[in-house]
């Protein structure tokens, strides 16, 4: 049974930390500031004021010591994480989600974020949220339907995204949990504690500055490891920044997908407005989603969860 964290109200308090790559504090001041518009309070972790010289925003225990204040404070409704990079794997293990379980908040980010949406998803059965996070806010953003989508989420209203249609798509209509992320971090994640469970979900993956060839190899991951078998339906996002070798790969990133999916008869579509680029819509990990992949077009609705 999914356990939904409580939607926000004016007044609550969301976390800000840095649960893993280094952020200047002075990134994080516009995406405080307008949280403060939007009606929240605004509390700041120690890793938000880090004077990490190295790729982090501090020691792995600081970093778990930050996370886990903000998951066990009661005044702390939801959890945004300033930024993604690399380095939640390094401490999910050593949290203790006791107090998390009784009172889950939305935990919010993607990228290397993506290991607690499924790790806390996997094991505990409680949506969190794939969304933007604080370098959205900056040089104006913030206006966009994409950071809006954030506020909307937050504020409990019901998704409903389209977007084009993609000549790889296959077409059709699923229901089920939505689950993934980044691809990278799925890939890491398989044989461990945080996988994601992908059967008869509608999974979405997204990635950036990522090798062809290690695309290619990581969604090999995922389909030797039975991912992609029995899925509802598939959405595949951005994949920004991709580089290739010397000697070329010989196929753009959709074309290597489309080679290993043109087999699978449910639902996919390419294209879909999810990324580290600026079109990344909010999208609540553990909810049931409905995907319509038509002719015309791609409709991602929410269904409205009965706890």
């Amino acid at each position: 049974m999914v356990k939904l964290p409580p939607y926000l109200k004016r007044g609550d308090t969301i976390g800000l930390v840095a649960p893993a790559g280094f952020m200047p504090f002075e990134k994080m001041q516009t995406c405080i500031d307008i949280l403060g518009e939007w009606g929240y309070q605004v509390k700041l972790g120690d890793t938000a004021y880090s004077q990490s010289e190295n790729y982090f925003s501090g020691t792995d225990e600081q970093r778990l010591r930050d996370v886990q204040q903000m998951m066990d404070d009661p005044q702390v409704k939801a959890i945004l994480c300033a930024r993604g990079g690399y380095g939640v794997s390094r401490i999910i293990d050593q949290l203790s989600f006791k107090k998390f379980r009784k009172h889950p908040k939305w935990l919010i980010g993607f990228s290397d974020i993506t290991v607690f949406h499924s790790h806390i998803y996997t094991n505990y059965k409680i949506p969190t949220l794939h969304a933007p996070m604080a370098a959205a806010f900056n040089e104006g953003e913030y206006n966009n339907p994409y950071v809006q989508s954030l506020k909307a989420a937050l504020a409990g209203q019901l998704a409903s995204y389209e977007c084009a249609a993609h000549d790889f798509n296959q077409q059709g209509e699923a229901e089920g949990i939505l689950v993934g992320g980044n691809l990278a971090m799925l890939a890491h994640m398989v044989g461990t504690q945080s996988d994601i469970k992908a059967k008869n979900k509608i999974l979405f993956l997204e990635d950036v500055g990522e090798y062809l060839y290690n695309i290619d190899r990581m969604f090999i991951q995922l389909k030797r490891s039975g991912k992609l078998d029995k899925l509802a339906g598939l959405i595949i996002g951005g994949f920004t920044d991709s580089k290739d070798t010397d000697r070329p790969f010989g196929k753009s990133v959709y074309e290597i997908l489309q080679e290993h999916l043109k087999d699978y008869k449910y639902p996919i579509c390419f294209g879909f407005p999810i990324s580290h680029d600026k079109e990344n819509y909010a999208l609540k990990v553990g909810v049931e989603y409905t995907l319509k992949v038509a002719g015309d077009g791609v409709r991602l609705t929410e269904k409205e969860t009965n706890e």
